[in-house]
Parts: C-alpha cells; sequence; structure tokens
C-alpha cells in the first residue's frame, strides 16, 4: 500500500537533511553519555529500533520520540527555541505589516485541500 503522506515518503531534500542532522547530533549526544540504544529506549519507554530509527533520521519518527531523547539527554530546553519567534527575521518583517493571530483561510481552488508541493 502506498504512503498516502507524501512528506514520509519523499520529503523535501532540506528536510531529509535537517532529520538526517538531528539524527546523527542524538547518536553523538548518546555515545559522548556512554548510553546504549537499549539504555535509552528503555528510559522513554521505546523499542531499541524507534530509537535507531531517530538517529538515521528516519521521517516516519514522531516528533514525541525526538522530544524524549532530547529529554533522555539533558537537552530538552533546545526544542523550546525551535522556530522561536524572537529568532524568525522573515516572520518579524511581515509582522510589521500587522501582526495576525490567525491565519487565513485558502479563497481559491474549491476543494479547499492544502497544496502538497513542498
Amino acid at each position: 500500500m502506498a504512503s498516502r503522506n507524501h512528506l514520509l515518503a519523499a520529503p523535501p531534500y532540506q528536510v531529509e537533511q535537517a532529520l538526517k542532522t538531528l539524527g546523527g547530533n542524538l547518536r553523538t549526544a548518546r555515545l559522548r553519555r556512554n548510553l546504549s540504544i537499549e539504555d535509552v529506549a528503555a528510559k522513554i519507554g521505546v523499542g531499541r529500533h524507534v530509537v535507531a530509527d531517530a538517529e538515521k533520521g528516519k521521517p516516519s519518527t514522531g516528533i514525541a520520540i525526538y522530544a524524549g531523547l532530547l529529554w533522555a539527554f539533558g537537552l530538552i530546553e533546545q526544542l523550546a527555541r525551535i522556530a522561536d519567534p524572537d529568532t524568525d527575521e522573515e516572520g518579524r518583517l511581515l509582522a510589521k505589516r500587522g501582526e495576525r493571530v490567525h491565519a487565513s483561510s485558502p479563497r481559491a481552488t474549491g476543494s479547499g485541500a492544502l497544496d502538497s508541493d513542498f
């Protein structure tokens, strides 16, 4: 059965690379702490293959797994800095035009489906 989620099946190159970098960084953090995959998996309550997949940067790995690994390594505060509005230069420039509370609804296509062109 083919995957319905194109982001998981064929992520944009930049997404794929960022996940691989994150996975490699988490592997380095684990090894520096002299922890086995089994040790970390037990600490966050998952199977060893889940940790191995995260370290490979597999797109199907859930954000909760990455958060759990960051927590296990004492790095969870780094997660809060991701997409920090204070460091979003493009967003800050756009906000000068008028801060939004909600995004506007798409107006055109009739189907209401989101564009899957990443």
